[in-house]
């Protein structure tokens, strides 16, 4: 069974920060900051893996957090997408919108189970030890309301736009949340997690690297 979850870790790792390094491809190749569709299909295939991943094998409060709610997003830039490209059926709308609702009200459950069990578990160690556990999984907290944070900003540009777009804002905050956030996971030795963070660093700085030269944010979608 450890294997399992492991492998499931692993792969979950590999789609979800992978994403970036498509992204980084496929800009590279068109010498502009772009990010496919593709990268919102990794996405979401990652936070399916990760999230139970992180919760039932892990029991990481901090990853949980990371990988419960990112999905509602993720959905809103493939529905404006799909919209934008013409293929965004009412069926297909509906079925997308139903099923992130459900999915979502999972993830408040099993983020609550595993904050709980974080609590419960850390009362039985020396009151240092216990702050200190706890000074880890702030940093990691702050780290995903920043992640949280670039999500917004896209969130709302994409909504204002009525079509999928990164602003600038997302790349910035995305280097400083992944810094706090690896902090917080390598003493924890959450590796999947922390090695993943840190395999996407290179891509979020050259991202930026590409929107300075060419002074403006491209859209999404490509």
């Amino acid at each position: 069974m450890s294997s399992l979850w492991e492998l499931i870790g692993i792969v979950g790792g590999i789609v979800f920060f992978g994403r970036f390094y498509v992204q980084w491809y496929v800009s590279e190749r068109l010498k502009r900051s772009v990010v496919p569709l593709a990268f919102w299909y990794m996405s979401s295939v990652g936070v399916l893996l990760l999230l139970p991943y992180a919760v039932f094998w892990k029991q990481s409060p901090v990853g949980a957090l990371s990988y419960a709610f990112n999905l509602v997003v993720y959905a809103r830039n493939l529905v404006h997408i799909w919209r934008e490209k013409g293929t965004l059926t009412p069926r297909r709308n509906t079925g997308i919108h139903v099923a992130v609702a459900l999915i979502s009200v999972v993830a408040v459950v099993l983020v609550a189970y595993t904050w709980l069990n974080e609590f419960h578990d850390t009362r039985s160690h020396p009151p240092k030890v216990m702050a200190q556990m706890w000074l880890f999984i702030a940093l990691g907290t702050v780290g995903q309301l920043l992640f949280g944070c670039r999500f917004l900003v896209q969130w709302v540009a994409t909504e204002k736009e009525r079509k999928s777009v990164i602003p600038v804002a997302f790349w910035h905050l995305s280097v400083l949340a992944s810094v706090l956030q690896i902090v917080s996971y390598v003493p924890r030795q959450e590796w999947v997690f922390a090695l993943g963070l840190l395999a996407t660093l290179p891509v979020y700085l050259r991202n930026l690297w590409l929107i300075y030269l060419h002074k403006a944010p491209a859209p999404a979608g490509d």
